[in-house]
């Protein structure tokens, strides 16, 4: 039993133990390379097909990305132009209505300056149909006291209604020119 240790001790001895046999070296080689073929020819292609499948989508998912963020920036620009044009249409609007409250308001002082100048005119109209109410009721009331005051001073009694009529008018007229005169 000691000679066979031996003889493998002394074959041990002439080999470099680092270095593996012929046999494992061919064997690896053999399978690698059935490895390497398989993997080249299998795995290598579909790999590359999923990541150029992979990189597609995801350039697509940009191109959509970019797409929808310039539709975005178009809606955003054509709210903010409806947005400049509802301001726009808001001010024309202040301004008709500020345009309309003025001319109605210039309107009502003009209505209620037409309307007091009526007032006044009719105001006006009443107070001289008043005063020559009061006038004649005033000519009547001297001319019947005149009358019986000049009753009393000739001592007869004056009946003639158109010569007492006549003679109250003369002395009205004398007596508006005497005040006229004072005037």
């Amino acid at each position: 039993m000691i000679n066979p240790i031996v003889v493998a001790a002394a074959d041990a001895a002439d080999k470099n133990p680092l270095l593996p046999e012929t046999y494992d070296i061919v064997w690896s080689a053999v399978v690698f390379a059935i490895l390497l073929i398989a993997f080249w020819k299998v795995f290598l292609p579909k790999l590359q097909k999923m990541l150029d499948e992979r990189a597609a989508a995801i350039e697509g998912n940009i191109a959509k990305a970019d797409e929808a963020q310039a539709k975005a920036e178009a809606a955003l620009q054509e709210y903010t132009a409806q947005l400049a044009g509802a301001r726009q249409e808001a001010g024309e609007i202040r301004d008709a209505a500020r345009n309309d409250a003025t001319k109605i308001v210039a309107k009502a002082k003009d209505d209620a300056t037409a309307e007091a100048a009526r007032i006044a005119q009719t105001a006006q109209t009443q107070i001289e149909a008043e005063r020559q109410s009061a006038v004649v009721s005033l000519r009547k009331e001297v001319g019947s006291l005149a009358i019986d005051l000049a009753s009393g001073v000739v001592g007869e009694q004056l009946t003639d209604d158109a010569k007492a009529s006549a003679m109250v008018d003369r002395f009205l007229a004398e007596l508006e020119a005497s005040e006229k005169a004072a005037n």
